[in-house]
């Protein structure tokens, strides 16, 4: 009858520690890209959020100084025909940003998960 060795060989304690490594890294790997991923985001959402508050405040002072300068109630009614379209646009414009950005995200996302080894 053969008898089973006990001790385990040099190959199988190479591999057998090679093995938590791998895991390891590639645990390690994951966790930096979903953190530079989530900064990139962070970084893109606070930019975003500043242009569009930007944007809000200028198309104000529009409706401000166009209000102003109207005298008559015809002249209000074409103010406020002007800035809803200035408005409408802005919102065209947000909307495309927004689908552009979602587009950029899902790409990014799916090159990461697919680049995981």
């Amino acid at each position: 009858m053969q008898q089973i060795s006990e001790e385990p060989t040099a190959q199988a304690l190479a591999a057998a520690a090679a093995r938590p490594t791998k895991s390891n890294r590639q645990g390690l790997h994951y966790m930096l890209g979903a953190q530079g991923m989530i900064f990139e985001e962070t970084v893109f959402a606070v930019g975003a959020t500043l242009e569009r508050i930007l944007t809000e405040v200028h198309l104000f002072g529009e409706f401000a100084a166009k209000l102003a300068s109207a005298h008559s109630v015809q002249d209000w009614n074409a103010v406020g025909r002007e800035c809803s379209q200035h408005q409408l646009e802005f919102v065209r414009r947000d909307c495309d940003r927004l689908l552009r950005h979602s587009e950029r995200l899902i790409d990014a996302a799916s090159h990461f998960l697919s680049n995981r080894q």
